[in-house]
C-alpha cells in the first residue's frame, strides 16, 4: 500500500536526534515506505527539531518552506524535543500537519491515516512525566559513522537548559540490547561506532525500569570493548564529574576504544559554575584533562562552553578565556546563550547585551581555530590510523585519526569507509592535515 508513497527525514541538532532519525526512518521503510534524500520530492517530510538554541526554533520554519517549494501538499511531520516542548507554537506553522512529543514520535506511522494535509497542525503530545521508559536508537547508512544511543533524559538541573523538560527523566538502555544494537551495526560493515546519549556517564540509570545503577557507564565499555568486529568505539559528551579516572584508564589501554573525549565546561568560573548548577567546579574539569593526558598525551579533547550567560562579566569571559588558553584542549564548541523559556536562567539578573555575546563568542571560535591548530602540530609525524568519510567535497575525500585529526587527500571512492596507515606531514591551508600513506586499504569498503 505505501510502496509509492516517498519519505523524508531532516535532522536538527545532536546526535542523539540522529540516532533516533534513522531509527524511525527504518520503521517507515519496514511498512513499505520509500525513502529518498530531504532534497528530492517526497509524500511525506519528517524534520527532527532541536531546541538548545534559538538559531534552531528558527532554522524549521525555513525546512519547512525548504520542503514545501519540493511538493506543495506534502505532508509535513515535526518530532523532537521542540516538538515537545512547543508543539502548539509547531502546529500554527504554515504547512506543518502533525507534531509528534517525546513519546509518540517513535510510532509515527500509526498517527498518519491519510496524506491529506489538515487545515490546522494535528498535535498528539505527552507530558513530560510520561517519558519514563527507554526505546533503542542507532543511525546506520546516514553516515560513515554510527551513533549508538545507549541513554536518554536527564535528572540535572542546570539552570539554562530545556533538555529534561523535552526528554523527561534519566533512563538507560540495557547492557545487552546495546550490545546486540552494536553487533548489527557491525554487521552491516559500519567501522566506528559512536556512544551517544543526553547524559551517558550516568548510564545504569533506570536500566530496568528503576533508579537503581545495575551497571555503570564503564561497565558499558568493558563490555562493548568485547564485540566482534567493531574497529573503533568513540565516547561522545560526557559530564566531567563522571568521567571517572577507571574509565579513561580502561580507554587508554583499549584497542578498540579511540583517545578523544568531549568533556562540557560551559564556563571557566565557579562563580557562574555554580549559577548555572552544574555539579563540578572549574579544579575538577582541570583534573580530568590532567588524569587524559597523563595517561593519553596524544588524546584530543573538545570542550563545550557558554558564553553570554546572565551575570557574565568582562572578567567572568576573560578568566574562561584565559583558562582555555591555558589548557591542553584541543578545540571548542562555543555556544551563545539564548533565553529559554521555563528555565531559571531566564528570570536573572545581569542580562548580557547580544552584541557582546556575539563579540566574546567570536573572541572563543577564535581559540578554537588556534587550539585546534596547534594541536594538528603536535601529531605531524605521527602515524596514525585514518578512517574515510563518503563525500567528494571539492576533489577531495576526508577523514579523520582516531585522536580526531581531520586529514584531506584527493577523491578517491575506493576509500570509501576504510581504514589506513598513514603518517601525517603537513598542515593545509584549510587546517587540514596531509598525510602519506604507510599502509592501503587496510579494510574493505561496504559494497
Amino acid at each position: 500500500m505505501n510502496a509509492d508513497k516517498k519519505v523524508a527525514f531532516y535532522t536538527l541538532g545532536c546526535k542523539l536526534n540522529f540516532s533516533e532519525t534513522s531509527t524511525i526512518a527504518r520503521n517507515f521503510v519496514s511498512e513499505g515506505f520509500n525513502r529518498v534524500d530531504f532534497h528530492e520530492k517526497a509524500d511525506i517530510y519528517v524534520i527532527n527539531t532541536c531546541s538548545v538554541t534559538d538559531n534552531a526554533d528558527k532554522r524549521f520554519k525555513t525546512i519547512v518552506k525548504n520542503a514545501l517549494i519540493k511538493n506543495e501538499d506534502a505532508f509535513l511531520i515535526a518530532v523532537g524535543c521542540y516538538a515537545q516542548l512547543k508543539p502548539e507554537e509547531l502546529a500554527a506553522v504554515d504547512g506543518v500537519d502533525l507534531v509528534l512529543g517525546a513519546t509518540e514520535k517513535f510510532n509515527v506511522t500509526s498517527y498518519i491515516n491519510d496524506l491529506t494535509k489538515n487545515q490546522h497542525g494535528e498535535v498528539h503530545s505527552c507530558e513530560i512525566s510520561e517519558a519514563d521508559f527507554y526505546v533503542g536508537s542507532y543511525s546506520i547508512g546516514d553516515r560513515t559513522r554510527a551513533f549508538l544511543k545507549v541513554q536518554d533524559g536527564c535528572d540535572y538541573k542546570c539552570t539554562y537548559c530545556t533538555i529534561p523538560l523535552a526528554r523527561g527523566i534519566s533512563r538507560s538502555d540495557t547492557v545487552e540490547n546495546v550490545l546486540k544494537n552494536a553487533a548489527e551495526i557491525s554487521k552491516r560493515g559500519i567501522k566506528e561506532i559512536v556512544l551517544t546519549g543526553v547524559n551517558i556517564g550516568d548510564y545504569g540509570k533506570g536500566e530496568f525500569g528503576n533508579k537503581k545503577h545495575e551497571h555503570t557507564f564503564l561497565d558499558l565499555v568493558k563490555q562493548l570493548d568485547k564485540v566482534a568486529g567493531i574497529h573503533r568505539l568513540r565516547i561522545s559528551s560526557i559530564e566531567p564529574n563522571l568521567l571517572r579516572d577507571e574509565t579513561i584508564d580502561f580507554v587508554s589501554k583499549s584497542d578498540t576504544f579511540v583517545p578523544h573525549f568531549h568533556i562540557p565546561l560551559q564556563s571557566g568560573s565557579d562563580d557562574l559554575l555554580k549559577k548555572m548548577k552544574r555539579r563540578y567546579l572549574r579544579d575538577t574539569y582541570t583534573n580530568r584533562v590532567q588524569k587524559i593526558k597523563k595517561v593519553l598525551p596524544n588524546a584530543c579533547i573538545g570542550v563545550d562552553v557558554i558564553v553570554g550567560f546572565p551575570g557574565e562579566t568582562e572578567k567572568h569571559f576573560l578568566d574562561t578565556y584565559h583558562y582555555l588558553n591555558d589548557l591542553d584542549i584541543s578545540y571548542l564548541h562555543v555556544f551563545t546563550y539564548s533565553e529559554r523559556a521555563n528555565t531559571e536562567a531566564v528570570l536573572m539578573d545581569g542580562v548580557v547585551p547580544k552584541k557582546t555575546r556575539a563579540k566574546r563568542s567570536k573572541m572563543l571560535r577564535g581559540l578554537s581555530v588556534k587550539k585546534r591548530r596547534a594541536f594538528y602540530e603536535t601529531q605531524l609525524g605521527e602515524t596514525l590510523t585514518v578512517l574515510f568519510e563518503s563525500e567528494n567535497k571539492e576533489g577531495y575525500i576526508h577523514g579523520f585519526t582516531e585522536n580526531y585529526v581531520k586529514v584531506k587527500t584527493p577523491w578517491n571512492p575506493r576509500f570509501i569507509n576504510t581504514l589506513h596507515t598513514v603518517t601525517l606531514t603537513s598542515i593545509d591551508e584549510d587546517g587540514l592535515v596531509r598525510f602519506n600513506f604507510v599502509e592501503e586499504l587496510k579494510a574493505t569498503a561496504i559494497k
